[in-house]
């Protein structure tokens, strides 16, 4: 997502580059082509003209020191304006009730089903909750099926009613429950609707009116583009709901609804779909999605994934491991499954400044260390223990057992023992764990799909 927007921004602020000062015409000129960039990723016209006339009018307005250049001053102005554009500030959930209860909106197929499971497996992980997922889509076949398959995946309890079509009755019959059992979270799954589609649209609202949820959230694909931000509006005007969801940011979207959404219905984005895993969900931050639209990367986000899934207890197991060198295939196995649950690795190495450029045309499976599991599996506990007992003989078993060859496993082997010797040395970093992946990953050839 926005890898578009981004190139255009950037051949954007070109123009400025070398510029000894800022200047009406050069102003002009840059925010000129910012506003075609923004038209042609899809963002409302009347923002993206609001957008650009405000940049002007900050620009114009501003001494510009001679330590700054005129092309870093545009960049930090438009980031800005950016992050405010899309809400400024990171919008909170906000559960007062017990059970507080979330109401899922939007259109069929948006992903409000899948997204549901995510925020109970978010909150359930993270905020300790016990969340009650509730079947209210009586319509689409199979459609109660599909949130007991998505709750069964996170162990999350699921209330249905198989043939009651009123979906009022179901909610109160669910909120009884879950004050019965202490689920502290209900979250209603609804069937999909369009706006123009009155029985439908009457339906949701008198189920709102009947539960007083905290939090009416509008789930919207955002691969839609500029009909997300028209149907949000619509949706809006019936439910005022308090946030918007934004699912399949991962995919080839140019992200104007991100941008347009929240000017045009004045509420918040509160969370974003990165994947199909029930890990997949982050919450919206304005400032951290503009850095990555500039490609300046996002590392607070990268950090704050990797202290989800890297306790310290176990950090300072590790080091004392490493420095002992006695760091051995289970504690690497381990850590790839660890990285594996931090989310899309295309999408994690675009956090770090620089390198989501560097692979934008680089395909990056999410499989990419499926062949190293199958060497690590293929070994034996005793194996794996001690990497020093591997001879000829155990790796040719290995490779046979792994599905690779003699090559693969002899190069894995060669750049583990390389590995480990590297992070004895930068134990007292505290980024072993990442060094150490990244050196093992280089020059490893691409493995058979089988």
């Amino acid at each position: 997502m926005f890898e578009n927007l981004s190139d255009r921004l950037e051949r954007s602020f070109k123009i400025l580059k070398g510029e000894g000062k800022i200047t009406e015409i050069n102003v002009a000129e840059t925010l000129k082509d910012v506003r075609r960039a923004l038209l042609d990723a899809d963002v409302n016209y009347k923002v993206a003209k609001t957008f650009t006339d405000t940049v002007k009018q900050k620009a114009l307005g501003m001494n510009v020191l001679n330590a700054v250049k005129p092309g870093q001053l545009m960049v930090k102005l438009v980031h800005d304006e950016l992050a405010e554009l899309m809400g400024g500030e990171a919008a909170e959930l906000q559960l007062k009730n017990r059970p507080a209860i979330v109401l899922m909106s939007g259109l069929q197929g948006s992903g409000k089903t899948t997204f549901s499971g995510k925020l109970a497996n978010m909150l359930k992980q993270k905020q300790h909750k016990k969340p009650l997922l509730v079947a209210c889509d009586v319509y689409r076949p199979a459609a109660i099926e599909q949130l007991k398959v998505v709750a069964g995946q996170i162990d999350v309890p699921v209330y249905s009613e198989e043939g009651n079509m009123n979906v009022v009755e179901i909610a109160h019959n669910a909120i009884r429950q879950a004050k019965a059992q202490s689920n502290d979270v209900v979250i209603i799954d609804t069937a999909g609707r369009l706006a123009v589609d009155e029985e439908m649209m009457r339906e949701i609202e008198t189920l709102k009116n009947a539960v007083e949820p905290d939090e009416t959230l509008f789930v919207v694909d955002s691969m839609t583009g500029q009909d997300a931000v028209n149907t949000a509006k619509e949706f809006n005007d019936r439910l005022d709901f308090d946030g918007v969801v934004l699912t399949k940011l991962d995919g080839d979207t140019r992200g104007g609804a991100a941008l347009s959404i929240r000017t045009v219905v004045t509420k918040p984005i509160k969370f974003v779909g990165t994947g199909e895993k029930m890990e997949a969900i982050d919450v919206f931050h304005p400032s951290r999605m503009a850095d990555r639209i500039l490609g300046m990367g996002d590392i607070v986000s990268l950090v704050e994934r990797a202290q989800e899934q890297f306790d310290e207890e176990e950090a300072r197991r590790l080091q004392k491991k490493i420095q002992k060198n006695q760091f051995d295939f289970n504690d690497f196995l381990n850590q790839i499954q660890q990285i594996k649950k931090m989310g899309n690795l295309k999408d994690l190495a675009s956090m770090i400044p620089g390198v989501g450029k560097a692979l934008k045309d680089v395909d990056i499976d999410d499989d990419a260390f499926k062949g190293i599991e199958a060497i690590i599996r293929s070994m034996t506990p005793k194996e794996r223990s001690n990497p020093q007992i591997l001879n000829t003989s155990r790796r040719q078993r290995i490779a046979k057992g792994s599905g690779t060859n003699i090559q693969e496993v002899n190069r894995l082997i060669k750049q583990f023992d390389q590995t480990r010797k590297m992070m004895k040395m930068v134990t007292g970093s505290g980024m072993s764990g990442f060094g150490g992946m990244r050196n093992m990953m280089k020059g490893m050839p691409k493995m058979p799909k089988n």
